[in-house]
This record gives C-alpha cells, structure tokens and sequence, in this order.
C-alpha cells in the first residue's frame, strides 16, 4: 500500500507540475497572439477551443454513466446537470471579466510581470472571501502585506511613478475576478459536475467575449490564421488539458500541495518569457518577484503551519 500511495501521489505532483507549466508558458504564447490579434478575438476563440477540447470527455463520461442507472438515477443527474450549467453561467460571467482584463494587460506590459501580478488572486482570495464568512489564518493576512511588498518593488519606482503601467492595473483586476472565480467554484463543485462546469464556462465567456469582439474590433481572417499557433495552445493545451490535468491531479495530492504546486504558474511565466521572448526585468523587479513567490508559497502552508503550532498548543496543555 504505501508503494502504491507513493506513486499515486507522485502521478499526482508530476500532473500538477505540468499544468502549472503549461499555464505559465501560456502566458508567452497570449503576448504573441496579441501581436497579430485584438484581446477580445483572443480570449473568444481561446475559451470556444477550450471547451471544444472539453466536451469530448464529456460526451464519453456521460455515455459511460448512463450506462445501467436507473430512471430515478438519471433524474437526479439530469437535475445536477441543470444546476451546473446554471453555475457555469455564472462562472463564465466572471471568467469572461477575468480572462479579458488581462488579455488586454498584454498591450502594455510584459508576460512575465503579468503573471506574477496575477498570481496576487492567491491574495485576494482570502480578503474577498470575508464577505462569504470565511475564517482566514493570520499568517495568511501576512502572506498579504508581504505580496503587496514584492508587489510595489516588481511594479512601482519611486524615482518614476508615472512606471505603473495600464497593464500592470489591468492586471490587478484581473487577479481581483480570478479570486472570485476561485471562491466560487469552492462554493459551487460539490454539487456539479467538474468538466461540465469548466465546459460551460467556456462556452459563456467565449459567446460573450466573441459578441464584443464583433462590436469592438475587426476579426480578420487572416490576421487569426497568423495567430493560430499561440492560440491552440492557449486554448487546446491551457484551457482544455491543463485543466484536466489539474482535476485529475488534485485526486492523488493533498489540496494545501497542489495549491503550492500551481502557484508555480507565475514562476514559469517569467522564465518562457525570459527564453523564449527575451524579456529582462530590473533588478529591482526580480527582487519584487522573489518577495511575492515567497509570499505565495507562505500563504499556502500557512494551514499547515497554524495547524502545527495549535497542535503543539493543545499537546503542551494535556
């Protein structure tokens, strides 16, 4: 047994790490495809391929279930599947918002400062998540001030205040609506249906992001041929497997771990970018970086740590 934990947990981590690294270095082929084509034909196209990819799993789960339920079973999962697509509206609305901010983010700054900038829905998470009654550790709100610290070093120059860039507000936002998105899926996928509620999700926020491509922008045929490459990847591999890779990942790793593990997107944003687009950050950004990685990876063993210390609080007392 514990051979068989061992290698379930490693298949676990080694997914989680892929995914991180295909989200990271998505975050390149989005400041490519922003080269040849507008944000919001983008992040339409994007999220329609994310959930093409999607649905047939979908389609092959649903006939393997069918298979043998009984009437009043496939009741019960007609009615969860009516409430997962009225969750993954909701969803959609907010990834629409979320996935828009920063696409168009890529106009006015680099990859690799925008994908640490995102990373500060890790922060924003546990503000916003007051307001849904949610306790919150207080080396959690720690973990905060010190990312807002690497955060004013990585985006703010004293000698130049004007150097906060659009990109870097946008951002900001961006990370804003992620953290929504997150609380909500926490609140939401007990009752759904995982790539059901991803599929929808898409599909809402690549209608509406399309809907306002159309009113805003002028899609051109070829201009989207030439931005074909950055877009399958960031919708076939970041949007539709990476995301599988993370549901089937988080079944064989501990959720404070794989939490830890996907973080490591803005990490892998920065170096593609370094590599494969040769961006340079200053040194006073790299250390802003290092502050808010550092902070990211404290925040998600902050559990783990109150955990320790009321555990050894309780054994001192008995």
């Amino acid at each position: 047994m514990e051979k068989q934990a061992g290698k379930t947990q490693f298949k676990g981590v080694a997914l989680l790490l892929l995914t991180a690294l295909i989200w990271g270095s998505s975050f390149v082929a989005q400041s490519v495809g922003m080269r040849k084509i507008e944000a919001f034909t983008y992040s339409g196209i994007r999220t329609i391929m994310g959930a093409v990819v999607l649905l047939p799993f979908i389609l092959i789960s649903d006939a393997s279930r069918r298979r043998g339920m009984s009437p009043e079973q496939l009741a019960q999962k007609k009615a969860r599947d009516k409430k997962t697509v009225l969750c993954g509206c909701i969803l959609g609305i907010v990834f629409c918002f979320a996935t828009n901010f920063q696409q168009f983010a890529f106009n006015y700054s680099t990859s690799g400062k925008i994908a640490f900038i995102t990373a500060l829905y890790m922060f924003f998470v546990p503000i916003i998540g007051l307001f849904f009654r949610k306790k919150t550790p207080l080396l959690t709100w720690i973990c905060v001030l010190i990312g807002f610290f690497g955060l004013y070093f990585l985006c703010i120059d004293p000698r130049n205040l004007a150097g906060v860039n659009r990109g870097d507000i946008l951002t900001a936002v961006c990370a804003v609506f992620f953290a929504i998105h997150i609380l909500l899926i926490e609140r939401f996928s007990p009752d759904t249906d995982g790539l059901k509620l991803s599929c929808t999700q898409f599909v809402v926020a690549g209608i509406i992001s399309c809907i306002l491509m159309f009113i805003f922008e002028e899609p051109r045929i070829l201009a989207i041929k030439s931005a074909i490459i950055p877009l399958l990847y960031s919708g076939v591999m970041s949007c539709g497997i990476a995301y599988t890779f993370q549901i089937i990942g988080q079944k064989y790793t501990e959720a404070t771990i794989a939490s830890l593990i996907m973080c490591g997107e803005s990490v892998f944003g920065v170096l593609t970018g370094a590599v494969l687009l040769h961006e340079t950050l200053t040194p006073r950004e790299i250390l802003g970086c290092a502050v808010m990685f550092a902070a990211i990876i404290l925040s998600q063993l902050s559990d783990v740590i109150t955990a320790r210390i009321k555990g050894r609080r309780t054994s001192g007392r008995s």
